[in-house]
């Protein structure tokens, strides 16, 4: 009996690369540039008995988005870099202390205060974020 072909393992792998794509977290500032695919030949074509006007030139952005983690690592940097000679202790605790009041306002923000929303942006449970909020002070 030959072997049976599996169609659907690349397809997957393919579908599971694109949702991680989509999915980057990026920040207003960047270097970097993105490509987009060329628009299909059909969508240039002019409908038949429709005037068309010549578009007006997009503005091409100085910068585009910089990813989290090179803020989160230009942060760390600086703040190695100003250490002055002493040495840094506790750095997991400090930093958790600095993100996470930030992270949970502005979620909250987002949401317009709504905490199911938030948690599940988050990915943690709604007791989990009205605990924390308890706990920094950010409870209504």
């Amino acid at each position: 009996m030959p072997a049976k072909k599996n169609y659907g393992t690349a397809r997957r792998a393919e579908r599971a690369a694109e949702r991680a794509l989509s999915l980057r977290m990026v920040s207003p500032l960047t270097t970097t540039s993105r490509t987009e695919p060329p628009p299909r030949a059909a969508a240039l074509r002019p409908l038949p008995g429709v005037r068309t006007e010549p578009a007006a030139p997009v503005p091409v952005p100085t910068q585009l988005p910089l990813p989290l983690r090179d803020h989160a690592q230009r942060a760390l940097s600086d703040y190695f870099a100003n250490l002055d000679g002493h040495r840094p202790a506790h750095l997991y605790d400090l930093v958790m202390r600095e993100v996470e009041e930030p992270l949970f306002r502005a979620v909250l923000d987002h949401c317009a205060g709504n905490q199911s929303r938030a948690a599940t942006i988050l990915g943690i449970n709604r007791g989990t974020l009205r605990k924390k909020l308890r706990e920094l002070g950010l409870a209504s």
